[in-house]
């Protein structure tokens, strides 16, 4: 018998948790092996979710992203969302940390219903006490991006818990080349709502011209960009920043997870003020 969604969830976190200690072990053979049961086991999560979501006549939700990186056609008229699974699906599309304001363009640009950027003021505090609370008994959270180098959480900036720290991880050229990520999820957004037989919705073209306007060689004189050629022109500038930051972010990421707790990982460390003033240390 196939197995439930609450009994894949919980292979999920057992799954995460083992990949955890892989990293910090420094077994790149159980990672390998682990991540890839991490996909199997999302796309049977997604599979349940949709069975279960039709038996009860409910639209299936945007799946979690896995760790290839795979994102999701948004789909129009699907009904009510809670803002926390609005936030993923834009936190999908985009591919990196982003904030509340552009994570609220991107979800009213690909979905139906519009969502208040003011309401995710305090979603991320709110992940934390369920994580602390719950561990990885659900499929995803909302968490922090991560100050590469005091291992805080970077203000005004939202993750999803799936990516990996390194993929988390500020460090000074991030706002470029996340920029240039959010570019080329738009971008793919784009073609795959061209491509399911979907145009994409006006304020999905100016998000993209935004993007546009500003990477070299991305922009035309057309009203709407073409998202061949932005994808083309925003991957030629990652590729060039590719190699500058990587070092940063791999002793960044090692210096975290021997320095912090399961909810720091995600949240970040406590920022000294608030550590002095509470009698704790700051890592």
């Amino acid at each position: 018998m196939a197995a439930s969604v609450e009994e894949l969830e919980q292979r999920l976190a057992v799954l995460r948790a083992g990949l955890r200690e892989s990293r910090r072990a420094g077994d790149s053979t159980a990672s390998a092996r682990i991540r890839k049961e991490l996909r199997e086991v999302e796309a049977d999560w997604e599979a349940a979710l949709d069975e279960e979501e039709s038996r009860q006549g409910a639209p299936a939700a945007v799946p979690p992203t896995t760790e290839a990186g795979q994102r999701s056609v948004g789909r129009p008229g699907h009904g009510a969302v809670p803002v926390r699974e609005q936030v993923y699906q834009s936190l999908t599309i985009l591919g990196a940390p982003a904030s509340p304001k552009l994570i609220s363009s991107v979800y009213e640009a690909f979905f139906s219903e519009p969502l208040v950027a003011t309401k995710l003021a305090s979603l991320r505090r709110d992940e934390e006490r369920s994580f602390a609370v719950q561990g990885y008994s659900r499929p995803y959270y909302i968490c922090a991006a991560i100050n590469h180098d005091r291992l805080t959480a970077a203000r005004g900036l939202l993750a999803a818990s799936v990516w990996s720290l390194e993929q988390r991880l500020i460090t000074p050229l991030s706002s470029r080349t996340d920029f240039l990520l959010h570019a080329i999820g738009t971008a793919e957004q784009v073609q795959r709502l061209n491509g399911a037989g979907h145009p994409p919705s006006e304020a999905a073209w100016r998000l993209l011209r935004r993007f546009a306007l500003t990477i070299p060689g991305a922009h035309s004189e057309s009203s709407r960009p073409d998202p061949d050629r932005v994808l083309s022109a925003a991957r030629a500038e990652a590729a060039v920043h590719q190699d500058e930051g990587n070092q940063e972010r791999i002793d960044a990421a090692r210096r975290a997870r021997e320095q912090l707790s399961d909810v720091q990982l995600l949240f970040g460390a406590r920022e000294l003020h608030n550590a002095l003033r509470s009698g704790g240390g700051v890592l």
